[in-house]
Protein backbone atom coordinates (compact mmCIF):
# COMPACT_ATOMS: atom_id res chain seq x y z
CA UNK A 1 0.00 0.00 0.00
CA UNK A 2 1.82 2.86 -1.35
CA UNK A 3 -1.00 5.64 -1.92
CA UNK A 4 -2.77 7.57 0.45
CA UNK A 5 -5.78 10.34 0.47
CA UNK A 6 -5.65 13.09 2.78
CA UNK A 7 -8.77 14.87 3.62
CA UNK A 8 -7.86 18.60 4.02
CA UNK A 9 -10.89 20.39 3.05
CA UNK A 10 -12.41 21.21 6.23
CA UNK A 11 -13.84 24.38 7.45
CA UNK A 12 -12.16 24.10 10.94
CA UNK A 13 -14.88 26.22 12.82
CA UNK A 14 -13.99 25.11 16.48
CA UNK A 15 -9.98 26.44 15.81
CA UNK A 16 -11.21 29.55 13.59
CA UNK A 17 -10.64 31.92 17.05
CA UNK A 18 -6.72 30.30 17.46
CA UNK A 19 -5.95 30.14 13.32
CA UNK A 20 -8.63 32.63 11.39
CA UNK A 21 -7.28 32.73 8.12
CA UNK A 22 -6.18 29.35 7.26
CA UNK A 23 -7.59 25.43 6.33
CA UNK A 24 -7.18 23.74 9.95
CA UNK A 25 -4.80 21.68 8.61
CA UNK A 26 -2.04 24.82 7.58
CA UNK A 27 -2.03 25.64 10.92
CA UNK A 28 1.47 26.71 12.39
CA UNK A 29 2.46 24.21 14.93
CA UNK A 30 5.76 24.32 16.39
CA UNK A 31 6.87 26.41 13.15
CA UNK A 32 5.18 24.15 10.37
CA UNK A 33 1.81 23.91 9.02
CA UNK A 34 0.74 21.01 10.70
CA UNK A 35 -0.35 18.88 7.53
CA UNK A 36 3.64 18.83 7.02
CA UNK A 37 3.78 16.22 10.12
CA UNK A 38 0.89 14.29 8.55
CA UNK A 39 2.59 13.76 5.18
CA UNK A 40 5.60 13.07 6.76
CA UNK A 41 4.31 10.56 9.12
CA UNK A 42 2.96 8.74 5.93
CA UNK A 43 5.63 8.89 3.62
CA UNK A 44 7.23 7.10 6.95
CA UNK A 45 5.18 4.46 6.79
CA UNK A 46 5.80 4.10 3.25
CA UNK A 47 3.31 5.93 1.52
CA UNK A 48 4.92 7.16 -2.17
CA UNK A 49 1.54 9.20 -3.48
CA UNK A 50 -0.98 11.56 -2.32
CA UNK A 51 -3.89 12.70 -3.30
CA UNK A 52 -5.41 15.89 -1.37
CA UNK A 53 -8.80 16.27 -0.72
CA UNK A 54 -9.42 20.01 -0.86
CA UNK A 55 -11.97 22.64 -0.45
CA UNK A 56 -11.91 25.51 1.97
CA UNK A 57 -9.08 28.04 0.70
CA UNK A 58 -7.54 25.05 -1.26
CA UNK A 59 -5.14 27.57 -3.04
CA UNK A 60 -3.38 28.14 0.07
CA UNK A 61 -2.90 24.20 0.71
CA UNK A 62 -1.91 23.95 -3.11
CA UNK A 63 0.88 27.25 -2.99
CA UNK A 64 2.39 25.82 -0.01
CA UNK A 65 2.77 21.94 -1.22
CA UNK A 66 3.89 23.06 -4.83
CA UNK A 67 6.98 25.20 -2.40
CA UNK A 68 7.63 23.09 0.01
CA UNK A 69 6.71 19.34 -1.14
CA UNK A 70 8.17 20.26 -4.77
CA UNK A 71 9.30 16.65 -5.16
CA UNK A 72 6.40 15.43 -3.72
CA UNK A 73 4.64 12.63 -5.54
CA UNK A 74 1.24 14.56 -5.76
CA UNK A 75 -2.56 15.58 -7.03
CA UNK A 76 -5.16 17.68 -5.92
CA UNK A 77 -8.71 17.58 -6.42
CA UNK A 78 -10.95 20.14 -5.40
CA UNK A 79 -14.64 20.04 -3.95
CA UNK A 80 -17.09 22.68 -5.93
CA UNK A 81 -19.28 22.34 -2.43
CA UNK A 82 -18.86 20.85 0.88
CA UNK A 83 -19.43 17.04 0.16
CA UNK A 84 -18.77 15.69 3.57
CA UNK A 85 -16.15 13.27 4.62
CA UNK A 86 -17.12 10.40 2.69
CA UNK A 87 -18.25 12.39 -0.31
CA UNK A 88 -14.77 13.86 -0.30
CA UNK A 89 -13.16 10.55 -0.03
CA UNK A 90 -15.34 8.96 -2.96
CA UNK A 91 -14.31 12.01 -5.19
CA UNK A 92 -10.39 11.54 -4.01
CA UNK A 93 -10.78 7.88 -4.93
CA UNK A 94 -11.35 9.01 -8.55
CA UNK A 95 -7.65 10.45 -8.61
CA UNK A 96 -6.28 7.32 -6.98
CA UNK A 97 -4.58 4.48 -8.93
CA UNK A 98 -4.35 1.99 -6.23
CA UNK A 99 -6.92 -0.55 -5.04
CA UNK A 100 -6.17 -0.14 -1.73
CA UNK A 101 -5.79 3.18 -0.50
CA UNK A 102 -5.01 5.17 2.84
CA UNK A 103 -7.03 7.33 4.01
CA UNK A 104 -5.64 10.11 6.91
CA UNK A 105 -7.50 13.28 7.85
CA UNK A 106 -5.64 16.42 7.76
CA UNK A 107 -5.98 17.59 11.25
CA UNK A 108 -5.08 14.56 13.09
CA UNK A 109 -1.67 13.03 13.73
CA UNK A 110 -1.72 9.11 14.30
CA UNK A 111 1.49 7.35 14.20
CA UNK A 112 0.79 3.42 13.09
CA UNK A 113 2.31 0.44 11.87
CA UNK A 114 0.90 0.36 8.30
CA UNK A 115 2.04 -3.27 7.22
CA UNK A 116 0.08 -4.43 10.31
CA UNK A 117 -3.28 -2.20 8.78
CA UNK A 118 -2.84 -3.52 5.78
CA UNK A 119 -2.02 -7.73 6.60
CA UNK A 120 -5.23 -7.00 8.71
CA UNK A 121 -6.98 -5.76 5.93
CA UNK A 122 -6.45 -8.64 3.47
CA UNK A 123 -6.42 -11.10 6.40
CA UNK A 124 -10.52 -9.92 6.54
CA UNK A 125 -11.25 -8.78 3.14
CA UNK A 126 -12.89 -6.26 4.88
CA UNK A 127 -14.46 -3.09 2.70
CA UNK A 128 -12.58 -0.89 5.28
CA UNK A 129 -9.78 -1.22 7.94
CA UNK A 130 -9.62 1.16 10.78
CA UNK A 131 -6.36 2.27 12.85
CA UNK A 132 -7.69 2.20 16.33
CA UNK A 133 -6.33 4.27 19.36
CA UNK A 134 -6.29 3.17 23.15
CA UNK A 135 -7.89 6.06 25.22
CA UNK A 136 -8.29 6.34 28.75
CA UNK A 137 -10.23 9.28 30.88
CA UNK A 138 -11.88 10.80 27.48
CA UNK A 139 -15.35 12.83 27.01
CA UNK A 140 -14.65 14.12 23.53
CA UNK A 141 -14.80 10.96 21.36
CA UNK A 142 -16.98 7.86 20.77
CA UNK A 143 -15.17 4.25 21.45
CA UNK A 144 -15.48 1.62 18.91
CA UNK A 145 -16.56 -2.26 19.51
CA UNK A 146 -14.22 -4.52 18.78
CA UNK A 147 -14.73 -8.49 18.71
CA UNK A 148 -10.99 -10.16 17.34
CA UNK A 149 -9.81 -7.81 14.38
CA UNK A 150 -13.98 -7.31 13.69
CA UNK A 151 -15.58 -4.07 14.27
CA UNK A 152 -18.72 -4.75 15.63
CA UNK A 153 -19.97 -0.92 16.31
CA UNK A 154 -19.86 2.63 17.57
CA UNK A 155 -20.72 3.81 20.58
CA UNK A 156 -22.12 7.19 21.04
CA UNK A 157 -19.70 10.28 22.73
CA UNK A 158 -19.94 10.70 26.61
CA UNK A 159 -17.38 10.31 29.39
CA UNK A 160 -14.96 6.40 29.28
CA UNK A 161 -12.80 5.49 31.66
CA UNK A 162 -10.99 3.47 28.80
CA UNK A 163 -11.74 2.30 24.95
CA UNK A 164 -10.86 2.09 21.70
CA UNK A 165 -11.59 5.53 19.51
CA UNK A 166 -11.04 6.10 15.35
CA UNK A 167 -7.85 7.04 14.90
CA UNK A 168 -9.37 8.87 11.73
CA UNK A 169 -6.88 6.57 9.31
CA UNK A 170 -8.58 4.18 7.25
CA UNK A 171 -7.43 1.37 4.48
CA UNK A 172 -10.09 0.84 2.26
CA UNK A 173 -10.79 -0.97 -0.57
CA UNK A 174 -11.73 1.16 -3.78
CA UNK A 175 -13.60 -1.28 -5.35
CA UNK A 176 -15.93 -2.16 -2.80
CA UNK A 177 -16.34 0.75 -1.87
CA UNK A 178 -17.48 2.22 -5.09
CA UNK A 179 -20.07 -1.06 -5.56
CA UNK A 180 -22.10 0.55 -2.76
CA UNK A 181 -23.53 3.32 -5.01
CA UNK A 182 -22.96 5.68 -1.87
CA UNK A 183 -24.58 9.57 -2.36
CA UNK A 184 -22.42 12.00 -3.44
CA UNK A 185 -22.31 14.03 -0.57
CA UNK A 186 -22.53 12.18 2.90
CA UNK A 187 -20.43 11.47 6.49
CA UNK A 188 -18.13 8.69 5.98
CA UNK A 189 -18.24 7.90 9.52
CA UNK A 190 -22.57 8.00 9.71
CA UNK A 191 -23.44 7.06 6.37
CA UNK A 192 -20.81 4.11 5.84
CA UNK A 193 -19.39 2.96 8.92
CA UNK A 194 -21.81 2.59 11.07
CA UNK A 195 -23.97 0.28 8.59
CA UNK A 196 -20.82 -1.25 7.49
CA UNK A 197 -19.89 -2.31 10.79
CA UNK A 198 -23.62 -4.35 11.24
CA UNK A 199 -23.00 -6.27 8.28
CA UNK A 200 -19.31 -7.09 9.34
CA UNK A 201 -17.39 -5.05 6.48
CA UNK A 202 -15.09 -3.42 8.91
CA UNK A 203 -12.08 -4.60 10.55
CA UNK A 204 -9.58 -2.87 12.92
CA UNK A 205 -5.96 -3.04 14.48
CA UNK A 206 -5.65 -0.81 17.92
CA UNK A 207 -2.64 1.10 17.79
CA UNK A 208 -0.48 3.05 20.67
CA UNK A 209 1.42 5.28 18.47
CA UNK A 210 0.89 9.32 19.35
CA UNK A 211 -2.34 11.07 18.62
CA UNK A 212 -2.86 14.32 18.43
CA UNK A 213 -6.31 15.83 16.79
CA UNK A 214 -5.91 19.49 16.60
CA UNK A 215 -10.14 20.26 16.02
CA UNK A 216 -10.31 22.38 18.98
CA UNK A 217 -8.00 25.25 20.20
CA UNK A 218 -6.95 23.39 23.74
CA UNK A 219 -5.69 20.45 21.43
CA UNK A 220 -4.12 22.97 19.13
CA UNK A 221 -2.21 24.43 22.12
CA UNK A 222 -0.86 21.02 23.20
CA UNK A 223 0.51 20.30 20.23
CA UNK A 224 2.51 23.30 19.75
CA UNK A 225 4.55 21.66 23.01
CA UNK A 226 4.70 17.63 22.29
CA UNK A 227 5.42 18.56 18.52
CA UNK A 228 8.24 20.85 19.42
CA UNK A 229 11.48 19.32 18.10
CA UNK A 230 14.19 17.94 20.88
CA UNK A 231 17.19 19.50 20.96
CA UNK A 232 20.44 17.30 19.68
CA UNK A 233 21.99 16.41 22.67
CA UNK A 234 25.32 14.60 21.68
CA UNK A 235 25.78 13.20 25.19
CA UNK A 236 23.01 10.74 24.35
CA UNK A 237 24.65 9.92 21.49
CA UNK A 238 26.37 5.86 21.99
CA UNK A 239 26.30 2.69 19.62
CA UNK A 240 22.64 2.38 19.31
CA UNK A 241 22.52 5.58 17.37
CA UNK A 242 23.44 5.62 13.27
CA UNK A 243 24.82 8.43 11.35
CA UNK A 244 23.35 8.92 7.83
CA UNK A 245 25.69 10.88 5.49
CA UNK A 246 25.44 12.64 2.04
CA UNK A 247 28.62 12.13 0.07
CA UNK A 248 29.50 14.62 -2.05
CA UNK A 249 30.52 17.83 0.00
CA UNK A 250 30.52 15.85 3.19
CA UNK A 251 33.27 13.28 2.85
CA UNK A 252 34.54 14.48 -0.62
CA UNK A 253 35.25 17.39 -2.54
CA UNK A 254 32.56 18.28 -4.55
CA UNK A 255 32.89 18.82 -7.83
CA UNK A 256 30.37 21.86 -8.40
CA UNK A 257 28.43 21.12 -11.82
CA UNK A 258 30.02 18.20 -12.36
CA UNK A 259 29.84 14.37 -10.94
CA UNK A 260 32.73 12.38 -9.65
CA UNK A 261 33.31 9.93 -12.81
CA UNK A 262 36.47 7.73 -11.81
CA UNK A 263 38.58 7.20 -8.68
CA UNK A 264 40.97 9.86 -9.66
CA UNK A 265 38.22 12.35 -9.26
CA UNK A 266 37.52 11.63 -5.57
CA UNK A 267 39.60 13.57 -3.29
CA UNK A 268 38.70 13.52 0.42
CA UNK A 269 37.57 16.78 1.60
CA UNK A 270 40.63 18.10 4.82
CA UNK A 271 39.82 16.04 7.74
CA UNK A 272 37.32 13.83 7.02
CA UNK A 273 40.26 10.51 6.84
CA UNK A 274 40.97 12.19 10.62
CA UNK A 275 37.18 12.55 11.59
CA UNK A 276 35.78 9.18 10.69
CA UNK A 277 37.29 7.05 13.03
CA UNK A 278 36.44 8.91 15.63
CA UNK A 279 32.67 8.74 14.35
CA UNK A 280 33.22 5.10 14.07
CA UNK A 281 33.34 4.91 18.05
CA UNK A 282 30.39 6.91 18.79
CA UNK A 283 28.07 5.48 16.26
CA UNK A 284 27.06 1.81 15.97
CA UNK A 285 26.66 2.46 12.17
CA UNK A 286 27.84 4.74 9.28
CA UNK A 287 25.45 4.89 6.17
CA UNK A 288 26.10 6.86 3.00
CA UNK A 289 23.07 8.12 1.37
CA UNK A 290 23.93 9.78 -2.10
CA UNK A 291 21.70 11.36 -5.16
CA UNK A 292 24.02 10.15 -8.11
CA UNK A 293 21.84 11.13 -11.15
CA UNK A 294 25.16 10.77 -12.84
CA UNK A 295 24.49 7.40 -13.98
CA UNK A 296 20.83 8.21 -14.63
CA UNK A 297 22.13 10.80 -16.90
CA UNK A 298 24.70 8.51 -18.95
CA UNK A 299 27.32 10.27 -17.71
CA UNK A 300 28.95 7.19 -16.09
CA UNK A 301 27.62 3.45 -15.57
CA UNK A 302 26.70 1.69 -12.27
CA UNK A 303 30.08 -0.20 -12.29
CA UNK A 304 31.87 3.37 -12.52
CA UNK A 305 29.69 4.41 -9.51
CA UNK A 306 30.75 1.31 -7.67
CA UNK A 307 34.62 1.67 -8.20
CA UNK A 308 34.36 5.48 -6.75
CA UNK A 309 32.44 4.00 -3.87
CA UNK A 310 34.58 1.14 -3.59
CA UNK A 311 37.95 3.09 -3.52
CA UNK A 312 36.48 5.39 -1.20
CA UNK A 313 35.32 2.78 1.39
CA UNK A 314 39.02 1.24 0.88
CA UNK A 315 40.93 4.37 1.61
CA UNK A 316 38.55 5.00 4.72
CA UNK A 317 38.90 1.82 6.33
CA UNK A 318 42.75 2.01 5.92
CA UNK A 319 42.62 5.26 7.95
CA UNK A 320 40.99 3.10 10.55
CA UNK A 321 37.50 3.84 9.89
CA UNK A 322 34.11 2.32 8.18
CA UNK A 323 31.20 2.48 5.88
CA UNK A 324 28.65 0.13 7.01
CA UNK A 325 25.98 0.55 3.72
CA UNK A 326 25.57 2.56 1.10
CA UNK A 327 22.02 4.05 -0.26
CA UNK A 328 22.24 6.15 -3.54
CA UNK A 329 19.55 7.01 -6.37
CA UNK A 330 20.72 7.36 -9.88
CA UNK A 331 17.02 8.01 -11.35
CA UNK A 332 16.92 11.57 -12.88
CA UNK A 333 12.82 12.35 -11.87
CA UNK A 334 12.64 14.40 -8.82
CA UNK A 335 9.71 12.68 -7.44
CA UNK A 336 11.07 9.14 -7.05
CA UNK A 337 10.24 8.14 -3.60
CA UNK A 338 14.38 7.23 -3.03
CA UNK A 339 15.78 10.33 -4.34
CA UNK A 340 16.31 13.50 -1.82
CA UNK A 341 15.22 14.55 0.17
CA UNK A 342 11.92 11.75 -0.65
CA UNK A 343 12.77 9.71 2.68
CA UNK A 344 13.07 6.37 0.00
CA UNK A 345 16.53 5.62 0.99
CA UNK A 346 16.37 6.08 5.35
CA UNK A 347 12.93 3.52 4.83
CA UNK A 348 15.32 1.09 3.29
CA UNK A 349 18.17 1.39 5.28
CA UNK A 350 15.62 0.59 8.48
CA UNK A 351 14.25 -2.52 6.81
CA UNK A 352 17.73 -3.36 6.11
CA UNK A 353 19.03 -2.89 9.66
CA UNK A 354 16.13 -3.40 11.71
CA UNK A 355 18.30 -2.43 14.80
CA UNK A 356 18.21 1.08 13.11
CA UNK A 357 16.03 3.39 15.03
CA UNK A 358 15.18 7.02 13.02
CA UNK A 359 14.57 8.42 15.96
CA UNK A 360 18.01 7.92 17.30
CA UNK A 361 19.61 8.97 13.84
CA UNK A 362 21.70 12.17 12.38
CA UNK A 363 21.66 13.05 8.98
CA UNK A 364 24.34 15.41 7.83
CA UNK A 365 24.56 17.01 4.41
CA UNK A 366 25.30 20.36 3.01
CA UNK A 367 21.74 21.31 0.82
CA UNK A 368 18.41 22.31 2.25
CA UNK A 369 17.17 18.96 0.40
CA UNK A 370 19.96 16.80 2.53
CA UNK A 371 18.03 18.63 5.83
CA UNK A 372 14.87 18.32 4.11
CA UNK A 373 15.31 14.58 3.73
CA UNK A 374 16.60 14.35 7.98
CA UNK A 375 13.16 16.05 8.75
CA UNK A 376 11.32 13.74 6.15
CA UNK A 377 12.58 10.48 7.47
CA UNK A 378 12.44 11.51 11.21
CA UNK A 379 16.01 12.12 12.18
CA UNK A 380 18.20 14.61 13.30
CA UNK A 381 20.12 16.89 11.07
CA UNK A 382 23.33 18.43 10.96
CA UNK A 383 24.09 20.89 7.99
CA UNK A 384 27.85 21.78 7.19
CA UNK A 385 28.52 24.80 5.12
CA UNK A 386 30.95 23.43 2.53
CA UNK A 387 29.33 24.44 -1.12
CA UNK A 388 26.37 26.86 1.26
CA UNK A 389 28.58 29.03 3.40
CA UNK A 390 25.35 31.49 3.54
CA UNK A 391 23.08 29.07 4.49
CA UNK A 392 20.90 30.99 7.29
CA UNK A 393 20.40 29.51 10.60
CA UNK A 394 18.59 28.85 13.01
CA UNK A 395 16.46 26.97 10.39
CA UNK A 396 13.66 25.03 10.94
CA UNK A 397 15.18 21.72 9.08
CA UNK A 398 18.73 22.12 10.66
CA UNK A 399 19.13 21.22 14.45
CA UNK A 400 23.12 22.25 14.24
CA UNK A 401 25.04 23.61 11.87
CA UNK A 402 29.30 23.43 11.29
CA UNK A 403 31.78 24.23 8.58
CA UNK A 404 32.50 20.43 7.44
CA UNK A 405 32.67 16.90 8.89
CA UNK A 406 35.95 17.62 11.03
CA UNK A 407 34.10 20.19 13.03
CA UNK A 408 31.24 18.20 13.67
CA UNK A 409 33.17 15.13 15.01
CA UNK A 410 35.48 17.21 16.95
CA UNK A 411 32.26 18.35 18.97
CA UNK A 412 30.35 15.07 18.78
CA UNK A 413 33.10 12.89 19.89
CA UNK A 414 34.20 15.56 22.89
CA UNK A 415 30.45 14.98 24.05
CA UNK A 416 30.36 13.07 27.23
CA UNK A 417 28.43 10.39 27.56
CA UNK A 418 27.50 7.28 26.73
CA UNK A 419 29.11 7.27 23.81
CA UNK A 420 32.49 8.24 25.11
CA UNK A 421 32.93 4.17 26.48
CA UNK A 422 32.89 3.17 22.87
CA UNK A 423 36.32 5.16 22.59
CA UNK A 424 38.04 3.20 24.93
Amino acid sequence: MTEAIILAGGLGTRLRSAVPDLPKCMAPVAGRPFLSYVIDSLRRQGVQRFVFSLGYLSEHIEQWLSEHYPTLDYTTVVEDEPLGTGGGILFALKATVSDQVLVANGDTLFTIDAGELAATHVETGAACTLALKRMHGFDRYGVVTLDGKRIQGFEEKRFYEEGLINGGIYLVDKTQLLQRKLPQQFSFEKEFLEPAAQQGALSGVAFDGYFIDIGIPEDFARAQQELAAAPLDYTRVDNSWTLFLDRDGVINNERVGNYVLHPSEFHFSPGVLEALPLLARRFGRIIVVSNQRGVGRGLMTREDLEAVHAFMRSRIEQAGGRIDAIYYCTEKDDRCFFRKPNPGMALQAEKDFPELDLARTIMVGNKPSDMRFGRAAGTFTVFVTTTNAGQSFPHPDIDRLYPDLAAFAKDVVSAPGSGAANES
